[in-house]
């Protein structure tokens, strides 16, 4: 028997510590996002650079700030990209969606997938679409004014 794996990691753990991580991922990244946050590492900051005489400006002194801001760079950039990743997918599905029920294009849907180059080709098909539209609106607006003109002449 072949052991089946999801699409969202190995087993039924994998899909547990997926979750995990997404559901931590998440409270530190709104945590991350409040004043307060940002005002409790204004004040270790602050106090670091107090702190400074005291300790002599000693190397160690330094050390402990240079590492303590590289470990929490470094974790954020993680969380961060955990975030965006998950938005980015929740936006898009949202959008596939919108696509799916509407009158736009079906063939939109997934275009995600797509490499670099396939997505360029298919926005700069849009642009002269979008042109070749405003071009014909154009022309419509115009003709519009023509016929407000001859039926204002017509009743003078």
């Amino acid at each position: 028997m072949s052991k089946r794996v999801s699409s969202r990691g190995p087993g039924r753990n994998g899909g547990r510590l997926s979750k995990l991580f997404g559901e931590i991922a998440n409270r530190t990244s709104q945590a991350a996002g409040h004043a307060l946050t940002f005002i409790v590492a204004a004040a270790v900051v602050l106090v670091w650079g107090i702190s400074g005489p005291l300790f002599n400006y000693s190397d160690t002194w330094q050390l402990v700030i240079n590492t303590g801001t590289t470990i929490v760079t470094f974790l954020m950039v993680f969380l961060i990209q955990n975030s965006q990743n998950r938005d980015g997918a929740a936006i898009q599905v949202k959008l596939d969606e919108l696509i799916r029920v509407s009158t736009a294009q079906n063939s939109f849907v997934g275009i995600e997938h797509l490499t670099d180059e396939e997505i360029e080709e298919i926005r700069s098909k849009c642009e002269r679409r979008a042109d070749a539209d405003r071009g014909g609106e154009a022309e419509v607006d115009e003709t519009d004014r023509k016929a407000r003109r001859a039926a204002e002449r017509a009743t003078d």
